[in-house]
């Protein structure tokens, strides 16, 4: 292996020199190690489930690893998931978990996962590895020792020194690095939808998608940019990444099919982190994530309620204007206890609304807006 990336790389060195050749070599090594173990199925227990099967490459590396529903299966049948799975596409430029000022509120912002608990993509590999009902790991050693013994011990070894085993920690250390590496690079950044290609002039959108855009961005309609920021006046697709990395309490219904009863997730507050449990205001606050292929994840929201796009983009629309739809019991934002549902947005536009008033999209203007976000589809080939 460590010869054929070398070769790949051997042509960059009469233009880069000695010195940025190696260095790219290093970097393509650990990348490959990277890519290797995230589609390792051996490195869970029992064996079988990789970080792919929750973070499939067809669904825009998000996933239920043949669940079937809105949370994945552990590597243990009878264990599930307890969040829907988020895609990891396009988090490279997500800052780590801290707190900004924002119209004079302090608010917390980035991190990795619904809940940011993980400040980096090292830190966010390890988790799953570990986590009961996902890879079900007892510990790092038991992650060590199969790396060791298994087919992507030379990789590692290749990326990171023919001694990266001669301490479990840094073993350890160089897995999650690796990991962090392969999604950091450009595979998960593609920029290469409709949406970048109408940037760069080399496409135009239907007038549906050209209305849907519109419906997007304008505040007293979709006013979905107030959150999925993008730049539709910049050339550079970097400059949209249709995420904010903000947390939001929206309101989310139950999803009865994986609740368990007298329980709530409470995001920001817990019970996946435990720190920001005294900062009640932020319960029920969920990290924003980016609408890029947003189309090929479903289904929708943390606790995957909505199984369309259509669905998720008209409960936004019109869950003040007609609640019953959306919490047939009567039971406004449900999916938190009482004392704790007054943390739901219920200002900004178009949540200002209320019951009976005209909802801010109609039904054929949620359409045109469903069809742009299909727009951000990565591998757009030219054709309509």
């Amino acid at each position: 292996m460590r010869s054929r990336l070398v070769q790949a790389v051997a042509l960059l060195a009469s233009v880069l020199g000695p010195a940025s050749a190696a260095a790219t070599d290093v970097a393509a090594l650990r990348i490959e190690a990277g890519r290797r173990l995230f589609f390792d199925p051996q490195l869970s227990e029992p064996p079988g489930t990789s970080c792919a099967s929750c973070h499939d490459p067809a669904r825009a590396f998000s996933g239920d690893n043949g669940s079937g529903t809105a949370v994945a299966r552990g590597s243990r049948p009878v264990e599930r998931g307890t969040r829907n799975s988020p895609s990891l596409m396009y988090l490279a430029s997500a800052p780590p978990f801290g707190w900004r000022e924002k119209e004079g509120r302090r608010v917390p912002v980035g991190g990795l996962f619904w809940d940011g608990r993980a400040r980096s993509f090292a830190d966010q590999a390890r988790f799953p590895l570990l986590a009961a009902n996902e890879m079900n790991n007892a510990s790092t050693e038991a992650v060590v020792a199969k790396v060791a013994a298994g087919d992507n011990a030379a990789a590692l070894r290749a990326a990171w020194g023919d001694d990266v085993f001669a301490s479990s920690d840094r073993a350890w250390q160089a897995i999650a690095a690796s990991l962090e590496r392969f999604q950091q690079s450009a595979g998960f950044a593609p920029f290469s939808s409709k949406f970048d290609a109408v940037l760069r002039g080399q496409a135009r959108f239907t007038d549906q998608e050209e209305r849907g855009q519109g419906l997007f961005l304008i505040a007293q309609k979709g006013n979905c940019a107030a959150c999925h920021t993008l730049n539709a006046d910049s050339r550079r697709p970097q400059d949209s990444l249709f995420t904010d990395f903000g947390y939001h309490a929206v309101g989310v219904p139950r999803n009865e099919a994986i609740a368990v009863p007298g329980e709530f997730d409470l995001g920001l507050c817990g019970p996946a982190r435990a720190d920001l449990a005294g900062e009640q205001q932020w319960c029920g606050s969920f990290r924003t994530p980016t609408l890029r292929n947003i189309a090929l994840t479903a289904p929708y929201m943390h606790n995957g309620r909505f199984a369309t796009l259509r669905e998720a983009v008209a409960f936004y629309a019109t869950r003040d204007t007609e609640p019953q739809r959306w919490y047939p019991n009567g039971e406004l934002f449900d999916d938190l206890p009482p004392p704790l549902r007054g943390n739901v947005d219920r200002d900004t536009r178009p949540y200002h609304r209320r019951a009976g008033q005209r909802p801010a999209l109609r039904d054929d203007e949620i359409d045109d807006i469903v069809a742009f976000l299909h727009t951000l589809t990565d591998g757009f080939s030219g054709r309509p």
